[in-house]
């Protein structure tokens, strides 16, 4: 469909009228850099319409420009019922997206005051970088699914996209030295993984071979065109070139490539179509191929006299009166090859009976062992609607069969050896607005951290400009350090995120299996939220469910078969956070009983660590009164995690109980240990845990 409507479209829309909108869009590019004024050259350039620090990329854009100028008949011509997304890895490409966004339109639906007119050229291009919407791209420059300059997940983001969505094309534009990184590189092979996974759409990547990173050479730029060839056949795609100066070639390579294109997952070769336009092509000359190009060429050309006069005539060549009316619209001719604003996707609906379908997954999981229930939470989602669970090849060994009867796996999940396009491929499939999972060892999620983080900038970018609510990010954190070799023993995301306070992030740490199954159950059903399940896969103790309810809805509960009631202020708390913690303390909680019947104990389970953070910090934290009647105000606290102690310390903040709080959790034991001695090291383990509750309650009946 892609390659006719291709076809079609080079046959109806004329080869001038795109070359007028790559010209366009360089001029705009060039005047956003530099003009404070004077956006169309209406008279004389002045140095005083000349920007005092011009700001922002020049390098990548004319490359983008011919693309999203070839592309635009194509997407104003798609049929209903199919969609066509243009990703960008790189996020310097901004002045092109808010370029093309203005000739569209589409960006004066979102900021009005950017609208096509006089008012909107003059503040697009002199208001560049504006500090609401910013220079490279992001969601507040509408219509994109990624936030660029991430550098290296946008293909396999882009992958995402198209899984389960047969009528939709995703044109990925990858820098050659975004090529260079790891996930990258991975992500030209890993289409194999996706073989016989499901019905899914189509991926044309474009290489911008422009023959420059940011200051140097690239990799893929020392090949020769045969070696290029050679390397791109031998991980399955069929390369087609095209060096963009000349639109006519570029439209047929286009439709080239996209004849050639294979529908994700399926065999044999795909197209990757290679853009040869120099780094920076159309800047002064002595500039074209060197790093100067990357931002701006002409660094001060409001002030050196020199600069000025080759900005002048640079800004003169593209003539700009041609290609726009005096009143900032695009002239006649351009219009055909310009897309029509998109409308925004559908508007989930927000989920309704989380809690109560929790509660009763939780039910049906009581006694039953973690590799039977976590399995049968995950088909069920996969039942409800489009579903995919990725893993680094840990699906087994994470004791989640998710195999048919025949022992083949299930089409919904896809295991490859690399946690970041798990969570790249996740990502797209998210931000399409589709549910999805990962699970992962413990110790080797924080593989993925800076791709996280990054996903969670983004999505707070999307708040802000207020877009609809997508499906959560899932992180499902099993296989933990407490059980493992010391080689993985590494519960540091949990750590990072909460550092970085993100309002979305919930850390839960269910206690026993049924809980976990809950957790999993409610946060595949939330949206626009970032939830890491911190589950060990080996839990055989369960704890009664009365207060699931009260764990789900608020995050902690005070568990009352292990409390006495009656009791303002407890002699001792107990809290854990983590299944191998409540297995410990609830150990600890009936010896105390049996014991020392006398002493008024209270314990607590914080199923989401993120209900400790200090008031204001964090939309889910107790309130100050909740926070006392769960902890008390004098009694001595022993807090149990299965994560690293100084995450609860760094959440309560300025509310930190001081030294009547003792937390313990994992400890890098710096050499291979047994797991008794691990949790030996870590105060965890029976007796350790007696002598401290003995030493916490006798000073404090001193006190």
């Amino acid at each position: 469909m892609w390659a006719d409507l291709a076809r079609r479209t080079n046959r109806l829309v004329s080869d001038a009228s795109v070359s007028a909108v790559a010209d366009a869009l360089d001029y705009l590019c060039l005047a956003q850099l530099y003009l404070r004024d004077n956006p169309l050259l209406a008279r004389p350039l002045t140095p005083a319409d000349v920007k005092r620090r011009p700001a922002g990329h020049w390098g990548v854009c004319p490359p983008v420009n011919r693309m999203l100028a070839a592309l635009g008949p194509l997407q104003a011509a798609v049929p209903d019922g199919y969609e066509l997304h243009v990703l960008h890895g790189a996020g310097h490409a901004g002045p092109s997206a808010l370029a093309h966004a203005y000739l569209t339109g589409w960006l004066g639906h979102v900021h009005p005051d950017l609208r096509r007119g006089t008012a909107g050229l003059h503040e697009l291009v002199t208001g560049f970088p504006r500090p609401d919407i910013g220079g490279e791209i992001t969601p507040m420059v509408p219509g994109h699914l990624h936030t660029g300059g991430q550098l290296g997940p946008a293909l396999a983001i882009g992958q995402g996209t198209v899984l389960d969505a047969p009528h939709r094309l995703t044109v990925v534009l990858v820098g050659d030295g975004e090529c260079e990184t790891g996930t990258t590189a991975a992500s030209w092979l890993a289409v194999r993984a996706l073989q016989g996974t499901g019905d899914h759409g189509t991926v044309l990547p474009v290489v911008l071979l422009n023959g420059m990173r940011m200051g140097g050479a690239s990799m893929l730029s020392t090949l020769t065109r045969a070696e290029l060839t050679t390397y791109f056949n031998g991980l399955g795609h069929r390369p087609v070139y095209s060096d963009g100066r000349d639109v006519t070639q570029l439209r047929q390579a286009l439709a080239e490539a996209l004849t050639a294109a294979q529908p994700l997952g399926s065999r044999g070769p795909s197209s990757v179509l290679v853009l040869t336009l120099d780094k920076g092509y159309g800047a002064p000359t002595p500039f074209v191929g060197t790093p100067a190009v990357h931002k701006t060429p002409l660094r001060n050309p409001a002030k050196v006299p020199a600069e000025f006069d080759v900005l002048a005539d640079w800004l003169s060549s593209h003539q700009p009166g041609q290609l726009l009316t005096a009143g900032g619209w695009p002239q006649p001719h351009l219009l055909p090859a310009l897309p029509r604003p998109r409308p925004e996707s559908d508007v989930l609906p927000a989920p309704r009976g989380c809690i109560a379908a929790s509660a009763q997954v939780a039910d049906q999981a009581v006694g039953r062992p973690f590799t039977q229930v976590i399995p049968e939470v995950l088909r069920a989602r996969a039942e409800q609607g489009p579903f995919r669970v990725f893993s680094p090849d840990e699906l087994a060994s994470n004791r989640i069969d998710l195999t048919d009867a025949h022992g083949h796996p299930v089409p919904w999940a896809v295991e490859v050896l690399n946690e970041e396009l798990c969570h790249a491929w996740a990502q797209g499939y998210t931000e399409t607005g589709r549910h999805a999972l990962v699970a992962t060892y413990e110790a080797f999620a924080p593989i993925t951290l800076s791709l996280v983080q990054q996903q969670l900038k983004h999505r707070a970018v999307r708040r802000h400009a207020g877009l609809a609510p997508l499906p959560s990010l899932v992180y499902l954190l099993t296989s933990l350090g407490w059980h493992n070799t010391f080689t993985h023993q590494n519960p540091s995301l949990p750590t990072a995120l909460l550092a970085g306070g993100d309002p979305t992030l919930h850390v839960l740490t269910p206690a026993d299996p049924a809980r976990t199954a809950a957790a999993l159950t409610f946060a595949l059903r939330k949206l626009d939220r970032c939830t890491l399940v911190v589950a060990g896969k080996h839990t055989a103790v369960h704890h009664p469910l009365a207060t699931l309810d009260e764990e789900l809805r608020h995050g902690i509960a005070i568990w009352p078969h292990l409390s006495h009631t009656g009791a303002a202020e407890p002699d001792l708390v107990l809290a854990s956070a983590g299944d191998l913690p409540a297995e410990a303390l609830t150990t600890l909680a009936q010896r105390i009983r049996a014991e020392r019947p006398d002493l008024r104990l209270r314990y607590v389970h914080v199923h989401d660590l993120t209900v400790l953070a200090e008031e204001g910090i964090h939309p889910f934290a107790l309130a100050p009164g909740a926070f006392a009647r769960h902890f008390g105000t004098r009694a001595p606290i022993i807090l149990a995690t299965s994560g690293h102690p100084a995450d609860i310390h760094a959440l309560l903040g300025h509310r930190h109980p001081g030294s009547r709080l003792t937390v313990l959790g994992y400890r890098d034991p710096g050499r291979p240990v047994s797991q008794d001695g691990l949790r030996r090291l870590c105060g965890l383990d029976d007796d350790s845990l007696w002598q401290l509750a003995r030493t916490l309650t006798t000073a404090h009946d001193r006190q």
